[in-house]
Protein backbone atom coordinates (compact mmCIF):
# COMPACT_ATOMS: atom_id res chain seq x y z
CA UNK A 1 0.00 0.00 0.00
CA UNK A 2 2.86 2.65 0.68
CA UNK A 3 6.11 2.24 0.06
CA UNK A 4 8.86 4.89 1.47
CA UNK A 5 12.53 4.92 -0.02
CA UNK A 6 15.52 6.78 1.17
CA UNK A 7 13.15 9.65 2.57
CA UNK A 8 15.36 12.21 3.83
CA UNK A 9 13.69 15.39 5.61
CA UNK A 10 15.16 18.47 7.20
CA UNK A 11 13.76 21.27 9.43
CA UNK A 12 15.96 23.79 8.60
CA UNK A 13 19.42 22.72 8.55
CA UNK A 14 18.72 19.92 10.57
CA UNK A 15 18.45 16.31 8.81
CA UNK A 16 15.44 14.71 11.10
CA UNK A 17 14.71 11.86 9.29
CA UNK A 18 17.99 10.50 7.09
CA UNK A 19 17.38 8.07 4.26
CA UNK A 20 14.54 6.04 5.77
CA UNK A 21 13.29 3.37 3.53
CA UNK A 22 10.11 0.93 4.63
CA UNK A 23 6.78 -0.33 3.70
CA UNK A 24 3.30 -0.95 4.86
CA UNK A 25 0.98 -3.78 3.45
CA UNK A 26 -2.82 -3.76 3.01
CA UNK A 27 -4.75 -4.80 5.41
CA UNK A 28 -1.61 -4.41 8.04
CA UNK A 29 -0.59 -2.49 11.61
CA UNK A 30 2.89 -1.21 11.12
CA UNK A 31 4.18 0.75 14.13
CA UNK A 32 7.19 2.86 14.16
CA UNK A 33 8.67 3.19 17.55
CA UNK A 34 11.92 5.10 18.97
CA UNK A 35 12.79 7.55 21.73
CA UNK A 36 11.72 11.01 21.56
CA UNK A 37 13.52 13.13 18.59
CA UNK A 38 14.08 10.29 16.77
CA UNK A 39 11.77 11.74 13.61
CA UNK A 40 8.56 10.06 13.99
CA UNK A 41 6.12 12.26 13.69
CA UNK A 42 7.97 14.21 10.64
CA UNK A 43 7.85 10.81 8.72
CA UNK A 44 3.78 10.65 9.61
CA UNK A 45 3.65 14.66 8.70
CA UNK A 46 5.56 14.18 5.17
CA UNK A 47 3.65 11.25 4.77
CA UNK A 48 0.57 13.63 5.37
CA UNK A 49 1.65 16.71 2.73
CA UNK A 50 2.21 18.55 5.66
CA UNK A 51 6.44 18.76 5.55
CA UNK A 52 7.85 18.16 2.10
CA UNK A 53 10.60 15.52 1.96
CA UNK A 54 14.01 16.83 0.93
CA UNK A 55 14.22 13.43 -1.05
CA UNK A 56 13.68 10.43 -1.33
CA UNK A 57 10.11 8.85 -2.48
CA UNK A 58 6.97 7.69 -1.39
CA UNK A 59 4.38 5.62 -3.65
CA UNK A 60 1.04 5.36 -2.45
CA UNK A 61 -0.82 2.49 -4.26
CA UNK A 62 1.39 2.58 -6.86
CA UNK A 63 1.16 6.65 -6.90
CA UNK A 64 4.19 8.83 -6.28
CA UNK A 65 2.60 11.12 -3.45
CA UNK A 66 5.88 13.25 -2.36
CA UNK A 67 4.50 16.59 -4.23
CA UNK A 68 1.04 15.97 -3.35
CA UNK A 69 -0.64 18.30 -1.37
CA UNK A 70 -2.13 17.22 1.94
CA UNK A 71 -5.99 17.84 1.49
CA UNK A 72 -5.00 15.62 -2.09
CA UNK A 73 -3.50 12.75 0.40
CA UNK A 74 -6.83 12.98 2.38
CA UNK A 75 -8.81 12.40 -0.63
CA UNK A 76 -6.94 9.59 -1.84
CA UNK A 77 -7.48 7.42 1.67
CA UNK A 78 -4.71 8.85 4.03
CA UNK A 79 -6.10 10.33 7.21
CA UNK A 80 -3.76 11.32 10.39
CA UNK A 81 -4.64 11.40 13.89
CA UNK A 82 -2.19 14.20 15.36
CA UNK A 83 -0.35 13.83 18.28
CA UNK A 84 -1.95 15.50 21.09
CA UNK A 85 -5.82 15.56 19.37
CA UNK A 86 -5.99 18.57 18.32
CA UNK A 87 -9.80 18.68 18.54
CA UNK A 88 -11.46 21.83 17.40
CA UNK A 89 -12.92 24.10 20.41
CA UNK A 90 -16.17 25.52 20.33
CA UNK A 91 -17.21 23.18 17.86
CA UNK A 92 -19.57 20.26 19.22
CA UNK A 93 -17.96 16.67 19.41
CA UNK A 94 -20.84 15.93 16.06
CA UNK A 95 -19.25 19.51 14.30
CA UNK A 96 -16.12 18.00 15.11
CA UNK A 97 -16.33 15.00 12.93
CA UNK A 98 -18.17 16.74 10.12
CA UNK A 99 -14.77 18.40 9.80
CA UNK A 100 -13.12 15.21 8.96
CA UNK A 101 -15.79 14.26 6.18
CA UNK A 102 -15.25 17.87 4.85
CA UNK A 103 -13.71 16.64 1.49
CA UNK A 104 -16.77 14.49 1.29
CA UNK A 105 -19.50 14.79 -0.99
CA UNK A 106 -21.52 11.19 -0.56
CA UNK A 107 -24.22 12.14 2.11
CA UNK A 108 -25.75 8.71 2.72
CA UNK A 109 -21.82 7.46 2.98
CA UNK A 110 -21.19 9.83 5.38
CA UNK A 111 -24.58 9.55 7.55
CA UNK A 112 -23.04 5.74 7.69
CA UNK A 113 -19.41 6.89 8.32
CA UNK A 114 -21.65 8.55 11.44
CA UNK A 115 -23.17 5.50 12.25
CA UNK A 116 -19.75 3.39 12.38
CA UNK A 117 -17.90 6.33 14.07
CA UNK A 118 -20.50 5.89 17.03
CA UNK A 119 -20.75 2.05 17.29
CA UNK A 120 -16.53 2.09 18.07
CA UNK A 121 -17.24 5.22 20.42
CA UNK A 122 -20.65 4.87 22.02
CA UNK A 123 -19.79 7.60 24.16
CA UNK A 124 -19.11 9.80 22.02
CA UNK A 125 -22.62 9.49 20.62
CA UNK A 126 -23.87 10.74 24.05
CA UNK A 127 -21.98 13.68 23.94
CA UNK A 128 -22.90 14.69 20.53
CA UNK A 129 -24.02 17.86 21.06
CA UNK A 130 -21.32 18.78 23.80
CA UNK A 131 -18.44 20.88 23.18
CA UNK A 132 -15.24 19.10 22.12
CA UNK A 133 -12.96 20.75 24.38
CA UNK A 134 -14.99 20.07 27.80
CA UNK A 135 -14.25 16.39 26.98
CA UNK A 136 -11.87 14.35 28.83
CA UNK A 137 -8.34 13.45 27.53
CA UNK A 138 -9.56 9.84 26.68
CA UNK A 139 -12.76 10.95 25.11
CA UNK A 140 -10.71 13.79 22.73
CA UNK A 141 -9.04 10.85 21.64
CA UNK A 142 -11.41 9.12 20.32
CA UNK A 143 -13.25 12.26 19.03
CA UNK A 144 -9.75 12.32 16.86
CA UNK A 145 -10.10 9.27 15.70
CA UNK A 146 -13.44 9.17 14.83
CA UNK A 147 -13.00 12.30 12.78
CA UNK A 148 -10.29 10.47 10.73
CA UNK A 149 -12.33 7.74 10.07
CA UNK A 150 -15.27 10.25 8.80
CA UNK A 151 -12.80 11.07 5.92
CA UNK A 152 -13.23 6.89 5.08
CA UNK A 153 -9.16 6.50 4.94
CA UNK A 154 -7.62 3.47 3.61
CA UNK A 155 -4.52 3.72 5.80
CA UNK A 156 -4.79 5.98 8.96
CA UNK A 157 -2.01 7.31 10.42
CA UNK A 158 -2.28 7.24 14.18
CA UNK A 159 0.84 9.31 16.22
CA UNK A 160 0.88 8.66 19.70
CA UNK A 161 -2.86 8.00 20.54
CA UNK A 162 -1.89 6.63 23.93
CA UNK A 163 -0.05 10.16 24.90
CA UNK A 164 -1.16 11.46 28.44
CA UNK A 165 -4.38 8.87 28.89
CA UNK A 166 -5.35 7.12 32.19
CA UNK A 167 -4.38 2.77 31.86
CA UNK A 168 -8.32 2.05 31.30
CA UNK A 169 -8.38 4.77 28.40
CA UNK A 170 -5.53 3.19 26.73
CA UNK A 171 -6.42 -0.19 26.97
CA UNK A 172 -9.65 0.69 25.02
CA UNK A 173 -8.30 2.79 22.24
CA UNK A 174 -6.11 -0.22 21.33
CA UNK A 175 -8.53 -2.64 21.34
CA UNK A 176 -10.41 -0.04 18.89
CA UNK A 177 -7.49 -0.13 16.88
CA UNK A 178 -7.78 -3.34 16.95
CA UNK A 179 -11.12 -3.25 15.37
CA UNK A 180 -10.91 -0.68 12.83
CA UNK A 181 -7.79 -2.37 11.55
CA UNK A 182 -10.28 -6.01 11.58
CA UNK A 183 -12.84 -3.77 9.48
CA UNK A 184 -10.27 -3.25 6.57
CA UNK A 185 -8.24 -0.26 7.04
CA UNK A 186 -4.72 0.04 7.20
CA UNK A 187 -2.74 1.29 10.01
CA UNK A 188 0.43 3.16 10.84
CA UNK A 189 1.06 3.59 14.16
CA UNK A 190 3.57 5.84 16.40
CA UNK A 191 3.51 5.24 19.82
CA UNK A 192 5.74 5.94 23.21
CA UNK A 193 4.19 2.75 24.71
CA UNK A 194 6.43 0.38 22.41
CA UNK A 195 5.09 -2.90 24.21
CA UNK A 196 1.04 -2.06 23.66
CA UNK A 197 2.11 -0.87 20.07
CA UNK A 198 4.64 -3.83 19.15
CA UNK A 199 1.56 -6.49 21.07
CA UNK A 200 -0.60 -5.36 18.53
CA UNK A 201 1.78 -4.72 15.05
CA UNK A 202 2.02 -7.79 12.50
CA UNK A 203 5.25 -5.56 12.10
CA UNK A 204 7.44 -2.68 13.85
CA UNK A 205 10.73 -0.07 13.04
CA UNK A 206 12.39 1.05 15.12
CA UNK A 207 13.81 4.52 14.48
CA UNK A 208 16.77 6.10 16.31
CA UNK A 209 18.43 9.01 15.52
CA UNK A 210 16.56 9.59 12.21
CA UNK A 211 17.23 6.08 10.83
CA UNK A 212 15.71 2.68 10.66
CA UNK A 213 17.78 0.57 12.77
CA UNK A 214 15.65 -2.77 13.13
CA UNK A 215 13.01 -4.10 11.75
CA UNK A 216 10.74 -7.33 12.16
CA UNK A 217 7.19 -8.64 13.21
CA UNK A 218 6.03 -7.40 16.25
CA UNK A 219 6.70 -10.42 18.34
CA UNK A 220 9.92 -10.86 17.20
CA UNK A 221 10.82 -7.21 18.03
CA UNK A 222 9.38 -7.87 21.96
CA UNK A 223 11.51 -10.84 22.05
CA UNK A 224 14.55 -8.93 21.46
CA UNK A 225 16.90 -8.22 23.62
CA UNK A 226 18.10 -4.94 22.74
CA UNK A 227 14.58 -3.11 21.99
CA UNK A 228 13.64 -4.94 25.41
CA UNK A 229 16.66 -2.85 27.22
CA UNK A 230 15.86 0.44 24.95
CA UNK A 231 12.15 0.89 25.25
CA UNK A 232 10.33 -2.00 27.31
CA UNK A 233 11.98 -1.44 30.53
CA UNK A 234 13.65 -4.78 30.36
Amino acid sequence: MLNVTDLVVNYGAIQAVKQVSFEIHTGEIVTLIGANGAGKSTILQTISGIMRPKSGQMTYLGHPIQKTSAPKIVQAGISQVPEGRHVFPGLSVQENLQMGAFLRKDRSAIKQAYADVYQYFPVLKQRRHQDAATLSGGEQQMLAMGRALMAAPKLMLLDEPSMGLAPIFINEIFEIIKAINAAGTTVLLIEQNAKKALSIADRGYVLASGHIKLSGTGQDLLANQAVQQAYLGG
